[in-house]
């Protein structure tokens, strides 16, 4: 019978017609011991003039005729999703060597196709012609829906096939703005819903919540929560985002110093810092992520406030607390370059680009409209977090989620994963907020079965 599925599976890939793609096809892959039951391709789509976003195409281990095709985004602003590819969901992973592969079991391509885009131009081994890289929320999302229009056309089998955006971390900008470009525009995208994973919804939300988890986490001590609600609070209510008294400021700088700036984990509170203490680093967490959106808290002058370790930390890896050095590795090695036909002439792959990064501006401080427009239409949405995670916590996407003021259809309970508790959820008519129990920001990458189940779920719109 196994032999059998698998001469119908070959059959049924061979019969695709994808004879213009045939030069981004990978054959094969440096370090890859194991012979993959899925076809892959790696290149370019075309953007807005000049622009080209690279792409890496896995198709479903399953049924790629008919499984779904999914848009995998990291977030930043300015990190790669071969991060995602690599450390995450992928179907394979890089050992720590930097030169070998080793299959993910739970690879999200086991159940549907995946997309892979390094956006926006800049990223990775994304470029543009002119080599100018700023950008905002708005054209990421335009730039990207011309990328989708560019693998649809590429890949006109799968434009039947039911389409999803799932984006992490920043990519609680990216998916969501994205959606709505393909729920309103004119491409025959055959688009059934997107998600986010510990995603930044609203900066506002984001911070507020974030001194409420530091606190019931244990990371303040009384008095330094004492002072913030004598300072910033007034009569039972509390300003932890944009006060603009002068001792609440002082106050909200230490305790966001101890959450970014003292030697934890800020992806996963009760994972070790890679690297120890000295490799967290404020300037260059998420890449540019705080620097950007806590751009409100310049005049805070956060490096400034003496750290609980009594020294301020140097410079450290980015994102901080990830070790990322073996895919870094294994994607600059030029045999491997070559093989996910990259041209020579692009600078090394880098995780994160500063570039990008430091000239990125937000004009989302909030995405609650285009969620509120998405659900008018129909779309379904998921949004889950990692229940460790100080980047982008559960608690603000939470409340982000309950004050779209959607209807409880089911109440908030828990599901299970592996005949063990994975997490709770709640939903509100098309959309379902899910937590993950003890992951962190990466969800897929820290609680990979688990994250499997609730991405099946998902997909075939069952229960959780």
């Amino acid at each position: 019978m196994y032999f059998v599925s698998l001469v119908v599976y070959f059959l049924a890939v061979s019969c695709l017609t994808w004879a213009d793609y045939a030069p981004d096809e990978v054959t094969e892959l440096p370090g890859m011991s194991f012979k993959p039951n899925y076809r892959q391709w790696s290149g370019y789509l075309k953007a807005s003039p000049g622009k080209f976003l690279h792409y890496w195409f896995v198709t479903s281990q399953r049924d790629p005729l008919k499984d779904p095709v999914v848009l995998w985004l990291n977030g930043g602003p300015g990190c790669s999703s071969l991060d995602g590819f690599l450390s995450e969901n992928g179907p394979f992973h890089v050992n720590d060597d930097g030169a070998t592969l080793y299959e993910n079991k739970f690879s999200w391509n086991r159940i549907a196709n995946v997309l892979y885009l390094e956006s926006p131009a800049g990223v990775g081994y994304s470029y543009s012609d002119d080599q100018k890289y700023k950008t905002d929320d708005d054209e990421v999302a335009d730039d990207n829906y011309l990328a989708l229009q560019s693998f649809f056309a590429k890949f006109p089998n799968f434009t039947q096939n039911e389409f999803f955006i799932i984006g992490e971390s920043y990519g609680g900008i990216y998916a969501p703005t994205l959606s709505q470009r393909v729920a309103t525009g004119t491409a025959k995208i055959n688009f059934k819903g997107f998600a986010v994973g510990n995603g930044l919804s609203s900066y506002a939300l984001n911070d507020q919540s974030l001194i409420y988890f530091g606190y019931y986490h244990g990371l303040f001590g009384e008095q330094l929560w004492t002072d913030l609600n004598t300072n910033c609070c007034d009569k039972g209510t509390c300003n932890f985002f944009n006060n603009s008294k002068e001792a609440c400021k002082t106050l909200l700088s230490q305790a966001f110093s101890i959450v970014y700036d003292s030697g934890l984990n800020e992806y996963a509170l009760y994972m070790d810092c890679e690297g120890g203490v000295r490799a967290r680093a404020y300037e260059r967490s998420m890449s540019q992520l705080f620097r950007n959106y806590r751009k409100h808290w310049d005049n805070f002058q956060l490096l400034k406030v003496p750290s609980v370790t009594g020294q301020t930390p140097p410079v450290g890896e980015v994102p901080p607390c990830i070790n990322s050095t073996a895919q870094m590795n294994w994607l600059n090695r030029g045999d491997v370059r070559k093989a996910l036909h990259i041209p020579d002439t692009l600078p090394p792959w880098d995780i994160c680009s500063d570039v990008v990064g430091g000239q990125y501006t937000n004009i989302y401080p909030t995405v609650k409209d285009v969620y509120l427009k998405l659900l008018s239409l129909g779309v379904r949405a998921l949004v889950y977090n990692g229940d460790t995670d100080m980047a982008c916590n559960f608690l603000g996407d939470k409340w982000f989620v309950e004050q779209l003021n959607q209807k409880t259809t089911t109440k908030y309970q828990s599901w299970i994963s592996d005949d063990q508790i994975a997490g709770f959820y709640e939903q509100y008519g098309n959309i379902t907020l899910l937590t993950v129990k003890g992951a962190g920001h990466m969800v897929p990458q820290w609680a990979p079965g688990p994250a499997l189940d609730m991405f099946q779920s998902f997909l075939s719109n069952k229960p959780y």
